[in-house]
């Protein structure tokens, strides 16, 4: 297998921004004009890469990383003044959504109840003898999503195993009469992939106008309640035939979390994958890499070795280590510009998983302070370039936060290194104020040998704990809810970007 020259090309700048984050009047983050002003926004600060977080419909704790489906595409993210101006809305069919008590905060619940209703009055006015829309149904695009969405509202959004025989089965005798009499319900779901693909690729060819590359995200795993547990139960994971789990996916405790991470996650059957030659897994990133440029692969280390917890364990504290497809699954995928996300326990196993696909890893700063002058993410032994460093992730609390929240002796041996780091790398170490210190760790990232940067807009901007994205291992209003407003996006920090890729031949 040879390295991967597309993530190798230059070194480059980028910033992480979810779609739910962005300015709207909506809600809620839209492929409108807060998405296109976004564009022009990192085009100004010679930023080449928009990373965002899975474009998949958010599921429990209204994370994007438990969807119901791997393939399907957000409907709260569709904009309706994009909608409008097709003559598929009028202004007052969305007005109740223009109403926000917090314009900081996505309120998922008056997404639930408002943005289908509003979607149905569009699709109501679609004209249906539109050729590219008799296309996508022809092809079938989005069938089985659709059908399990319209199943799903049948049986008050429970979990597909409590539905009623025969629909419990996706091969079930009573499933081709229920899809001919609910045709219309199957096709108002397929249209909502439909507007939010036409929104999509054209914000897209945008965004490469502008010289800006999309990073997509790809979960690992897939929710135990979702279309592939439904429809391939037996094909692809380690489920009965009732689709119970026999082991749930997850990780063991570490430095971070004492009880580890329980996710829940139905895990792969990997020898019943490797008898069809991966086909599921080839579609899915074939697919991806029809919405993305660059694709960053969540919990990359799985496909070395997983961490497989019996279905009745209440923690993550139990459980075993078993083996992945390792470079077996990786052979049919060519030369594509993924990036794996190789955080948490690190093993010779992963490392040479890395080697052996050519994949870049992640380097991120917050985790390079534990006192070991060894620790990989120190910028100073950042020695490869084949790698992509960050200040934080989307699962870190923000870089002021993580300044402000610690105690005075872990702050007095950190600011030491950080000073050492600085001066090794002839970057101005500044700490009068906390925006300050901020400025110079991001300046000390932009530094480093690895070819590619990306930071987080919250450090971008400074913000502190009330920013953060998400919080690993809790559910809350806080996770996921986030937004950014219009005037965040000032000329200054633009400038200033533009000014370290300047420096640093980004």
């Amino acid at each position: 297998m040879t390295e991967n020259t597309k993530m190798k090309k230059q070194r480059r700048a980028g910033v992480l921004m979810p779609v739910s984050s962005l300015p709207s009047t909506q809600g809620i983050g839209t492929l409108g004009k807060g998405a296109y002003d976004f564009v022009d926004w990192l085009a100004r600060a010679n930023m080449k890469i928009w990373q965002v977080l899975p474009l998949l419909p958010t599921g429990f704790g209204d994370s994007p990383y438990q969807s119901c489906a791997s393939d399907a595409l957000n409907h709260y993210f569709i904009d309706f003044e994009l909608l409008e101006q097709d003559g598929l809305l009028e202004k007052s069919d969305y007005a109740e959504l223009t109403v926000q008590e917090d314009e900081r905060r996505v309120d998922y619940g008056k997404q639930f109840a408002h943005k289908i209703e509003i979607l149905k009055k569009a699709f109501a006015r679609f004209p249906r003898e539109d050729k590219s829309w008799k296309d996508f149904l022809q092809e079938g695009k989005y069938a089985d999503y659709a059908l399990f969405m319209t199943l799903k509202t049948e049986f008050s959004y429970k979990a597909w195993t409590e539905w009623e025989e025969p629909y419990k089965s996706c091969a079930g005798k009573g499933l081709e009469s229920y899809i001919s009499a609910h045709k219309e319900e199957i096709e108002f779901w397929q249209f909502t992939q439909f507007l939010f693909l036409k929104q999509w690729n054209a914000l897209r060819d945008y965004a490469h106008e502008r010289g800006v590359e999309i990073m997509g995200d790809m979960p690992i795993y897939v929710s135990a309640d979702s279309v592939e547990t439904w429809k391939y139960r037996e094909e692809l994971f380690m489920l009965d035939e009732e689709g119970k789990l026999s082991l749930k996916a997850g990780v063991p405790p570490d430095a971070f979390s004492e009880d580890g991470q329980l996710w829940g996650n139905p895990v792969y059957d990997w020898k019943k994958l490797k008898e069809n030659g991966y086909r599921w897994w080839n579609e899915r990133i074939d697919y991806a890499f029809r919405l993305f440029d660059i694709v960053r692969i969540d919990h990359f280390r799985a496909f070395d070795r997983f961490f497989a917890i019996p279905a009745e364990a209440e923690t993550a504290k139990e459980g075993e280590w078993m083996d992945g497809p390792k470079e077996a699954l990786f052979e049919g995928w060519g030369e594509r510009a993924i990036v794996a996300e190789d955080l948490g326990v690190i093993d010779d196993g992963v490392r040479r998983l890395l080697k052996n696909t050519g994949y870049p890893g992640m380097k991120v700063f917050v985790f390079g302070f534990d006192g070991d002058p060894e620790n990989d993410y120190l910028p100073s032994n950042i020695t490869e370039t084949n790698c992509v460093a960050y200040t934080g992730t989307h699962d870190n609390e923000p870089l002021r936060a993580f300044l402000e929240n610690m105690d005075e002796e872990v702050r007095a041996d950190f600011e030491k290194t950080l000073e050492k780091e600085c001066l090794q790398a002839e970057v101005p170490y500044i700490t009068e104020t906390v925006e300050d210190e901020c400025a110079s760790i991001i300046e000390l990232v932009f530094s480093t040998k690895a070819d590619t940067v990306i930071i987080p807009m919250h450090d971008v901007l400074f913000m502190g704990e009330e920013a953060r994205l998400n919080a690993p291992s809790t559910v809350s209003g806080s996770n996921w809810t986030f937004r950014f407003i219009e005037k965040d996006f000032g000329r200054k920090k633009a400038a200033w970007l533009c000014a370290l890729t300047e420096q640093y031949n980004r």
